[in-house]
């Protein structure tokens, strides 16, 4: 029986030592059971450090960084909270036409805003609409259901503030895009599209098409004179020969056996 309280009086000191002080004042490194992350390695602002080989703790900032406070597109306001043509693609009660002047387009930039828009547009749009708008992309050609040729909407039917709208909105089986697609990125969208709208109209140029009718004459020929090499036998492969009759007749042929 003495041993029992032994043990149990051992047990309470033990536990009195390891938790009966906690919260307690003294110069020692404490005892963490649950050390819950505490201590742990860490760079502190412009100080040295042995993890990187020049000792500095301080590194330049990776590409893409922005400040603190810094709103990229994005962020709220990116997708646009006004009653403006830039937001709504509307001037007054009627759809407007045009790219709004703060976008600062100018000869400079808008190569570029054309480049970003066919990025946007391929990322966004063309799954549907397909690469040159005409509506067969793989989605509308896998599922099986009608997506609107961008190649119908003209801009004197259809201005670009209402595709805009559409855009944002959606319209028929489409589902609107403002929460994905912000209001810079939509506007460099609609003037991809009306860029491949001009790009169907351009007329071929005279010697384009003489280029391009000498090479479907170069393919044809080529075409043919393949068909007929693979229609005719080889003249050096001798033609096959009929197998010559055994003169010992007295050996009768095979016969298949009876079932």
């Amino acid at each position: 029986m003495r041993y029992f309280f032994l043990t149990f009086a051992l047990i309470v000191v033990m536990v009195i030592s390891f938790f009966g002080f906690r919260g307690q004042m003294f110069s020692g490194t404490p005892l963490r059971m649950f050390p819950d992350m505490d201590d742990q390695d860490k760079i502190k602002t412009q100080q040295v450090s042995g993890f990187f080989a020049d000792g500095m703790g301080a590194r330049k900032p990776v590409a893409g960084t922005v400040p603190r406070g810094f709103e990229p597109d994005g962020t709220g306001p990116s997708f646009g909270n006004s009653d403006s043509y830039l937001d709504t693609g509307v001037i007054g009660d009627a759809y407007g036409d045009g790219m709004p002047e703060e976008l600062g387009l100018n000869d400079d930039n808008i190569t570029a805003f054309l480049r970003h828009g066919e990025e946007r547009y391929n990322i966004s749009c063309m799954p549907c609409h397909g690469e040159s708008g005409n509506g067969k992309g793989t989605a509308a050609v896998v599922g099986k259901f009608s997506v609107a040729n961008l190649e119908s909407f003209p801009r004197n039917e259809y201005p670009d503030g209402q595709m805009f709208e559409t855009i944002s909105k959606g319209k028929g089986l489409m589902s609107g895009y403002s929460y994905n697609i912000p209001v810079k990125d939509r506007w460099a969208i609609i003037a991809y599209v009306r860029a491949l709208q001009t790009a169907r109209k351009v007329p071929i140029s005279a010697e384009k098409a003489q280029e391009l009718e000498a090479e479907a004459a170069e393919e044809k020929k080529e075409a043919e004179e393949l068909e007929k090499k693979t229609a005719q036998p080889d003249a050096a492969t001798p033609a096959p020969q009929p197998a010559e009759s055994s003169s010992d007749d007295s050996t009768p042929a095979e016969t298949p056996a009876d079932q």
